[in-house]
C-alpha cells in the first residue's frame, strides 16, 4: 500500500475513534431515550449539539470538521495513487495531514486558540499541496 493510502486508512480509523469519543459522552449526557429516538423536530427543543456540554459539543464539532477535511484528503490520496504520482513529498504531506488531525482533536476539545486553527491549517495546506503535486 502506498504511504498516502496508509495515511488515508489511518485517518479513517481516526474518524472512528473521534466518533466514539463524541458518542459515548453524548449518550451519557442525553440518555438513550433521546439518542435512540427518531429525533423528529417536533420532539426536540433545539439541535442535539445545543443539548450537549461544551466539551462534548467541541468533540461533536471536531468530528464534523474531520468529515469535511477527510473528503478533500481522500480525493488527494486517491488522485496521487491512481495517477501513480506518489513521491516523498506527497507521502510527507499525507503524514502531516494525519498528524494535524490527531492533534486537532485535543486542541479543539481544550479550546486551544489559536493553536486549533493553526493545526487545522497545517492539515488543509498539506492536502492542498498533495493536490497541486499531482497537477505539476
Amino acid at each position: 500500500m502506498t504511504p498516502e493510502l496508509t495515511a488515508l486508512t489511518l485517518a479513517a480509523l481516526l474518524q472512528v475513534v473521534q466518533y466514539a469519543l463524541m458518542a459515548i459522552p453524548a449518550n451519557i449526557e442525553l440518555g438513550p431515550g433521546k439518542t435512540m429516538s427518531p429525533r423528529d423536530r417536533s420532539r426536540l427543543k433545539g439541535s442535539l449539539e445545543d443539548q450537549l456540554s461544551d466539551e462534548t459539543g467541541r468533540l461533536y464539532r471536531a468530528l464534523n470538521n474531520h468529515f469535511e477535511g477527510l473528503i478533500l484528503f481522500t480525493i488527494a490520496c486517491t488522485t496521487v495513487t491512481v495517477a501513480d504520482a506518489g513521491t516523498g513529498f506527497t507521502a510527507a504531506c499525507a503524514w502531516i495531514y494525519l498528524i494535524a488531525r490527531i492533534l486537532y482533536v485535543p486542541a479543539y476539545f481544550f479550546g486551544l486558540s489559536p493553536w486549533r486553527t493553526l493545526i487545522w491549517f497545517a492539515g488543509f495546506l498539506a492536502t492542498t499541496f498533495m493536490l497541486l503535486a499531482v497537477l505539476f
